[in-house]
């Protein structure tokens, strides 16, 4: 992931209900606002069966890119968004919401439709994302 700076499109965003902890905004699932995310068992949830969004790593992608994807998709602060793209360059992945699996499928598509990073000419689409559930590990 190499810093750049510049602009890029704003795509639809979240449900109000998987929103993140910073915004307020009634809870119906579990989110990770920082880089170690609280996973606790919720009433209302179906049965507490919580999934991660997980965000990959790769080479084709500017922190900027990954900054501005997250303060858009998913409302959250500049720091926040910060701290998870060096999660994702240093470790290879980082969750960024847990929620149940429809808000959770619905994440990850988001992160797939947002586009190539326009500060990379190498950047072909999106980054990659996948749907785990919570308490599980992706390994890469």
């Amino acid at each position: 992931m190499r810093r750049n700076t510049g602009k890029t499109q704003r795509l639809q965003v979240l449900p109000s209900e998987c929103s993140n902890r910073n915004v307020p905004l009634p809870m119906q699932c579990a989110v990770a606002p920082t880089i170690t995310p609280s996973i606790q068992k919720h009433e209302g949830t179906q049965g507490g069966h919580l999934f991660h969004v997980v965000l990959l790593d790769d080479d084709e992608h500017t922190y900027d890119y990954v900054i501005e994807m997250l303060q858009q998709l998913f409302f959250l602060p500049k720091e926040i968004a910060f701290q998870h793209a060096r999660e994702v360059d240093t470790t290879g992945r980082t969750i960024v919401i847990t929620c149940e699996r429809p808000q959770a499928e619905f994440a990850r598509d988001q992160i797939h439709g947002y586009g190539a990073d326009p500060r990379m000419p190498k950047s072909k689409g999106s980054m990659s994302a996948v749907v785990v559930p919570a308490g599980n590990t992706v390994r890469g």
